[in-house]
C-alpha cells in the first residue's frame, strides 16, 4: 500500500483482543492502512509478535498488556493513552470469551462470570474511559464485533449468546445516546464463520480450510472505516 493509499494515515486506534485471530489481523490491517495501533491483550510475548509484523511492514503500533477484567484496569489503560495522545480515533472491541458450550442448566458459574466480565463489563468500561477522547476525535469509531447467537439463541451456546445480546445492546444504547451530539459513531459488525482458535474450539471437527481467514475480516473493517458511515451500522462478514 503507497503512502498515498493509506486512508487511516494520522489515526490512532486501539484494538482488544489484539494478541490473535481477528484483533491480530485487525490491528495489522489498521496499521497498513496508516493508523497508529495500540495493542491491548493479556499475552505479552504475542501482543510482541504482532507488533513485530506491523513493523516490520512499515506500520507503528504501541503495545498495553493488559487483563481487561482486573479491577480499575481500563482506566490505568485510559489515563496513560490520554497522556500520550489527545483524541482516539478508533476503538475496536474484539476481546471475547467463550464459556464451554454446554446445556443452560449447566453451565458453569465461573465460566459464566468470565464471559460476562470479558464481553459486557469491560465492554462498559472501555466505552465509559474513552468516550472523551473519542468524542474529541474528528470522526470517532467504535468496532464492535459480535456473534450471530446473540440475536439468534441456539441450543448449548445460551453463556456466550446472553454476553453478546447484552454487548450489542451496550452498542446500540451507545450509539443512539452520541449519534445526535457529534460525528461519533458505531458499528457492529458479526464476523460470521471464520478461523480463529475459538472458531476451533467451538467446532472441533470442522476443517479450517473450509471457513474465511480473519484477513478478510479486518479488511472490510478497514475498508468501512475508510468509507465512513452516518449512522449505527450493523453487517455480517460472510
Amino acid at each position: 500500500m503507497t503512502e498515498t493509499a493509506k486512508p487511516l494515515t494520522g489515526r490512532t486506534a486501539l484494538v482488544t483482543g489484539a494478541s490473535r485471530g481477528i484483533g491480530a489481523a485487525t490491528a495489522r490491517a489498521l496499521a497498513e492502512a496508516g493508523a497508529h495501533v495500540i495493542l491491548v491483550a493479556r499475552k505479552v510475548k504475542a501482543l510482541e509478535e504482532v507488533e513485530d509484523a506491523i513493523h516490520a511492514a512499515g506500520g507503528t503500533s504501541t503495545i498495553a498488556p493488559l487483563d481487561l477484567t482486573e479491577p480499575d484496569s481500563v482506566t490505568r489503560l485510559a489515563t496513560a493513552i490520554a497522556g500520550r495522545w489527545q483524541t482516539l480515533d478508533i476503538l475496536v472491541l474484539s476481546a471475547a470469551y467463550l464459556p464451554e458450550l454446554t446445556p443452560l442448566s449447566q453451565i458453569e458459574p465461573k465460566q459464566f462470570n468470565q464471559a460476562l466480565l470479558t464481553n459486557v463489563v469491560a465492554t462498559q468500561a472501555l466505552i465509559s474511559a474513552f468516550d472523551p477522547m473519542l468524542r474529541r476525535a474528528e470522526a470517532g469509531r467504535i468496532i464492535g464485533l459480535t456473534s450471530s447467537v446473540g440475536a439468534a439463541p441456539r441450543p448449548y451456546w445460551g453463556a456466550y449468546g446472553a454476553t453478546k445480546a447484552a454487548f450489542e445492546n451496550l452498542l446500540e444504547t451507545y450509539a443512539a445516546e452520541v449519534e445526535r451530539l457529534g460525528p461519533l459513531r458505531v458499528a457492529i459488525i458479526d464476523p460470521g464463520a471464520t478461523r480463529t482458535e475459538m472458531r476451533a474450539r467451538a467446532y472441533p471437527g470442522e476443517d479450517p480450510e473450509t471457513v474465511k481467514p480473519p484477513e478478510v475480516v479486518a479488511s472490510r473493517i478497514v475498508a468501512l472505516l475508510s468509507e465512513g458511515f452516518d449512522a449505527l451500522h450493523r453487517e455480517r462478514i460472510d
